[in-house]
């Protein structure tokens, strides 16, 4: 993802419709803001800027799909290593599939991220 960087100091103020959203990942930043493909993260000393190809607020799947696929993979590596190791007929297997599936799909989400940061 090509993401640009800009000082507070060159541009103190974001356009005014830009919108607060909770829609993304922070990666550190205080806030962010969309408007409309335009994703900017607000830190103290500057702003990242982005584009991405489909706004979260009106196709949160075509985002997932074109935008984010790694936080797919994180969710279906989890949910399918999770109903496996819960499926077998064990005590307790129903809390290791929640765990198995909890540190499946953090793995998967971080390693196909890096692979899409670095390509």
């Amino acid at each position: 993802m090509d993401e640009i960087e800009v000082p507070k100091d060159v541009v103190p103020i974001l356009p005014k419709d830009a919108k607060e959203t909770n829609l993304g990942d922070k990666r550190g930043a205080k806030k962010q803001y969309r408007y409309g493909n335009l994703h900017i993260r607000e830190y103290d000393d500057r702003y990242t800027v982005h584009m991405d190809k489909v706004d979260p607020r009106k196709d949160p799947l075509g985002h997932l799909i074109h935008d984010a696929p790694e936080v797919l993979v994180g969710l279906a590596s989890g949910l399918l290593t999770g109903y496996k190791i819960a499926s077998i007929k064990k005590q307790n297997s129903i809390i290791y599939g929640i765990l198995a599936s909890i540190i499946s799909g953090y793995i998967s989400y971080r390693f196909t991220r890096y692979a899409k940061e670095k390509c």
